[in-house]
C-alpha cells in the first residue's frame, strides 16, 4: 500500500510539473507573438513614413516642373537670344542631329595622359574590357572622359537599332535574370554578379530601369551596364525607368554626381547621357508571355502604340502641354472666342476660381540698391507662390480633347494631340503603381502616372495573351512582392534603400517554364550583423528623424492649423485635433495617432501644448544647423526646389549661374509679372546677390538671397 501511494504521489507531482511547463510555454509563446507583432507594427509604420516622404518629394518635382512650364507658356521671347535661352532651359533635351552631337562630344580629340592608370577601352569591346572595368570601379578608379564619351557614343548607336519593346527568349539560354531598381548602389550590382554570374551567352539579364539617382555611383553602374550591353547585345537588355530623365536627374543627384566626377567634360557627358536615355527601350517581352515595364500599366496602355512611338522624342516625359506661340495665334484666339460664346453657361459656373494674382508693391527708388534688391526678391517669391497655386488648379481639372486644345496645346516643336497621347502611354508605363481596388485612377501620390487595379491587369493580360507582369519602381521590404492574384510582380534590387537594414534587395530568375525563382540579399555587411530588433530600431530612428525635419519645415503652416482648433487661444489642443491638423498640412497619409508617442513626448492633462512642441522641434534642428529657426524652416522646406531651380538656370552645369543666365531668367519672371525693369536694374539685382563679387552666383549665394527675403518679411 505504501508503495502504491508513493507512485500516485509521484504521478500527480509530474503531472502538475508538466502542466506548469505547458502553461509557461504558452505564456512565453503569447509574449513572443505580441513582441513580434509590435516589431512588425513598428516596421510597417517606419516603412510608411519613408515611402510617404519619398512620394511627396516626387510630387514636388513634377509640380516644380509644371510651374516652370507654365512660365514658359506665358513668356513671348522678344529676341533670338531670349528664344535660344528658352529652348535651352526646358527644351534642351529635344532631339539633336547626329552630326551636331558627335561634333559637340568629340572624344577623338581628347588625349589620354601617360599618367592615367585606369582601364583603357578599345572597340569593339571584349569580355576582358568588362572585367577590367569592374576591377577598376572596385578599386575606386575613374574611367577617363575620352572612354566614357566613346562608350556612350557606341551605346547610342546600338540602342538606335533596337525596337521599343525588346523580345527575349528562354530557348537560347538556361534562364533570364530580371533586376529591378539599382539607384546608384554599385555594391548591389556587384553582389548580383557575384551570386548569379556575369552576363554571358548562357546568362541573360534584363535590367528594369532606374539605374541612376539617389546613390553615389550611378555613373559607374551605367558604364558597366552599357559595356555588357555592347559585348552581349542579345543577352543584356535595358528598360527605361522614370529616373532615366534629365529633369528628374536635376533633383535627385545624378547631374551633380557627373559634374563632380568630370568637371572638365561633365557637360558633354551629361548631354550624351540625356540622348542615350531617350533611346532606351520602353519594355521587354519574355517568350511573348511575360511583360516587363518599369512602372506599370493603365486602362489605356496599348502595346501596339508603344511599339510605334518615336521614343527618342521624349527626353523628359514630365513636360506638360505648352501653348504654341506662332503666326496662328490670331486664328486660335478667334476659335477660342467662338468656343466661349457657344459654351454652356452652366459649365462656366463649375470652373474653379483662380487665385488672385498678387500685384507687386511700388518699387523703391533704384538709388537705394539694398532696398530695391530686397523688393525684387520678395516680389518674385510672391509671384512664384501664386504660380504654384495656379498650376495646382489647372492640373487638377479634367481636360477633354477639344478642337481648340488640339490646336493650341502643343509642344514647341509642333506636336499634336497624338503626341500627347504617346507621351501619356510612356508616362503610364514609367510612373504607375498597382492598387488593390478595381479601376484606374490618377496617381496623385507620386504626381505622375496612375494607379491600376486587378481588373486592369486582367484585361491587359487577356488582351495580349500574357501570363503575368513584372515591374519595379517601388521599394519592397523583402525585395519583391506579388499582387493582383500573383499576376503582378514587383522586383526591387537596391538593398538598404532608405537606411541600412531597411529592406532586402532581390532579383528573379525565369526558366523556360516561366516559374519565378527569387534570390534575396543584403549587400551591406553591417546589415547582416544586426538583429531584427536592432535593424528595426535603427531604421525607425532614421525615419522619425526625417519626419521631424518635415514637420519642422512646415512650422508656420502647422501653427495656423493648430490655432484653427484652439478657439480660446489657450495654446493647447487635443491629440485628435493635433493628428488632423498635421495631416491637413503635410498630406502624407500617415497614421498620426499611432506615431504620436514617438513625436509627442509630453502632455498636460491629455492636451498638447503645441507651441512648446514646435519649439522642441526647432531646438533639435538648430543643434544640427546654426541658423535662425525661422530661416532654417524656409531652407528645410524649399531646399530641394531651390536646388532644382538653380540647376535649371545653370544650363552649363558649371555649379555657377552667370550674369547672362540670371539676366535671361529674370526676363522670364518679369515678363509674366508685368514688371518693367531696365537692364541696369537687373544688373543691380544680380550684383547684390553676388556676395563675393566673383562675377557668378553659386548655390550658397542663391540660397542666401532667399534667406534675406524671409528676414525682411
Amino acid at each position: 500500500m505504501g508503495s502504491g501511494s508513493s507512485v500516485t504521489t509521484n504521478y500527480k507531482y509530474s503531472l502538475t510539473k508538466s502542466e506548469n511547463a505547458f502553461k509557461a510555454a504558452v505564456l512565453i509563446q503569447r509574449w513572443y507573438r505580441r513582441y513580434v507583432a509590435r516589431l512588425e507594427m513598428r516596421r510597417r509604420c517606419t516603412w510608411r513614413i519613408f515611402q510617404s516622404i519619398e512620394y511627396a518629394c516626387e510630387q514636388d518635382q513634377i509640380k516644380l516642373h509644371n510651374f516652370f512650364s507654365y512660365l514658359m507658356d506665358h513668356f513671348t521671347p522678344s529676341s533670338s537670344k531670349e528664344r535660344d535661352f528658352i529652348s535651352r532651359m526646358l527644351v534642351s533635351g529635344e532631339s539633336v542631329k547626329d552630326a551636331e552631337l558627335e561634333k559637340y562630344c568629340d572624344y577623338e580629340s581628347m588625349e589620354v595622359p601617360d599618367s592615367y592608370t585606369g582601364p583603357r577601352l578599345s572597340f569593339p569591346l571584349l569580355p576582358d574590357h568588362a572585367t577590367a572595368l569592374l576591377e577598376a570601379f572596385k578599386q575606386k578608379q575613374q574611367l577617363h572622359a575620352r572612354y566614357v564619351l566613346n562608350l556612350l557614343h557606341e551605346t547610342r548607336k546600338h540602342l538606335k537599332q533596337l525596337p521599343n519593346i525588346s523580345h527575349v527568349s528562354t530557348c537560347y539560354s538556361e534562364e533570364v535574370t530580371v533586376c529591378g531598381d539599382l539607384h546608384g548602389q554599385l555594391d548591389d550590382l556587384f553582389f548580383i554578379f557575384y551570386k548569379n554570374g556575369l552576363p554571358s551567352p548562357s546568362k541573360s539579364y534584363v535590367f528594369n530601369g532606374d539605374f541612376v539617382d539617389r546613390g553615389k555611383q550611378s555613373l559607374e553602374i551605367l558604364l558597366i551596364l552599357f559595356t555588357f550591353l555592347l559585348i552581349y547585345p542579345k543577352e543584356v537588355h535595358l528598360n527605361r525607368g522614370n529616373h532615366e530623365d534629365h529633369m528628374v536627374n536635376l533633383r535627385y543627384g545624378f547631374t551633380k554626381e557627373v559634374m563632380q566626377k568630370y568637371k572638365g567634360h561633365g557637360k558633354k557627358i551629361l548631354k550624351m547621357i540625356q540622348n542615350v536615355f531617350c533611346w532606351l527601350p520602353l519594355a521587354t517581352l519574355i517568350d511573348q508571355k511575360v511583360l516587363i515595364v518599369h512602372g506599370g500599366i493603365s486602362d489605356t496602355t496599348d502595346l501596339e502604340v508603344l511599339e510605334k512611338i518615336q521614343r527618342n522624342k521624349f527626353i523628359s516625359v514630365l513636360r506638360r502641354k505648352k501653348r504654341k506661340r506662332s503666326k496662328r495665334k490670331a486664328e486660335i484666339q478667334e476659335i477660342d472666342s467662338e468656343s466661349d460664346v457657344e459654351a454652356d453657361p452652366a459649365e462656366n459656373e463649375d470652373t474653379p476660381s483662380l487665385p488672385p494674382q498678387p500685384r507687386p508693391s511700388q518699387a523703391p527708388s533704384m538709388a537705394n540698391k539694398l532696398e530695391f534688391s530686397k523688393w525684387v526678391r520678395q516680389t518674385v517669391q510672391e509671384q512664384i507662390e501664386w504660380c504654384r497655386r495656379l498650376v495646382d488648379i489647372s492640373e487638377s481639372e479634367e481636360e477633354e480633347p477639344t478642337y481648340y486644345s488640339m490646336i493650341s496645346f502643343t509642344d514647341l516643336d509642333g506636336l499634336c494631340w497624338t503626341s500627347q497621347e504617346e507621351r501619356k502611354q510612356i508616362l503610364d508605363i514609367l510612373w504607375s503603381d498597382p492598387m488593390p481596388q478595381e479601376g484606374c485612377t490618377e496617381n496623385t501620390v507620386r504626381g505622375g502616372g496612375c494607379y491600376f487595379g486587378p481588373d486592369v491587369t486582367a484585361t491587359i493580360l487577356e488582351k495580349y495573351n500574357l501570363q503575368f507582369l513584372i515591374r519595379s519602381h517601388e521599394c519592397k521590404p523583402e525585395g519583391y512582392e506579388f499582387c493582383h492574384n500573383r499576376k503582378v510582380l514587383t522586383i526591387f534590387s537596391a538593398s538598404n534603400y532608405y537606411e541600412i537594414g531597411s529592406n532586402r534587395g532581390a532579383y528573379v530568375k525565369l526558366g523556360p517554364d516561366l516559374v519565378p525563382h527569387f534570390v534575396q540579399y543584403q549587400a551591406n555587411k553591417t546589415a547582416l550583423t544586426l538583429t531584427m530588433t536592432q535593424r528595426i530600431s535603427r531604421v525607425e530612428e532614421s525615419a522619425f528623424r526625417a519626419l521631424r525635419e518635415k514637420l519642422f519645415a512646415h512650422t508656420s503652416a502647422l501653427i495656423s492649423a493648430f490655432k484653427a482648433y484652439d478657439k480660446d487661444n489657450t495654446g493647447r489642443i487635443t491629440l485628435s485635433n493635433w493628428a488632423t491638423a498635421v495631416e491637413s498640412v503635410l498630406h502624407l497619409g500617415l497614421p498620426w495617432r499611432t506615431l504620436r508617442p514617438q513625436l509627442v513626448r509630453s502632455m498636460v492633462d491629455g492636451m498638447l501644448e503645441y507651441k512648446s512642441w514646435l519649439d522642441d522641434l526647432a531646438v533639435e534642428q538648430r543643434s544640427q544647423e546654426h541658423i535662425q529657426s525661422s530661416l532654417l524652416e524656409v531652407i528645410y522646406r524649399n531646399r530641394s526646389n531651390l536646388e532644382t531651380i538653380f540647376r535649371i538656370i545653370d544650363r552649363d552645369h558649371s555649379g555657377l549661374i552667370s550674369f547672362e543666365e540670371f539676366h535671361q531668367t529674370w526676363k522670364l519672371f518679369s515678363a509674366h509679372m508685368n514688371i518693367e525693369l531696365t537692364d541696369d536694374g537687373i544688373n543691380d539685382l544680380v550684383r547684390s546677390i553676388d556676395f563675393n563679387k566673383d562675377g557668378n552666383i553659386d548655390f550658397n549665394e542663391f540660397l542666401e538671397a532667399f534667406r534675406l527675403v524671409k528676414q525682411t518679411q
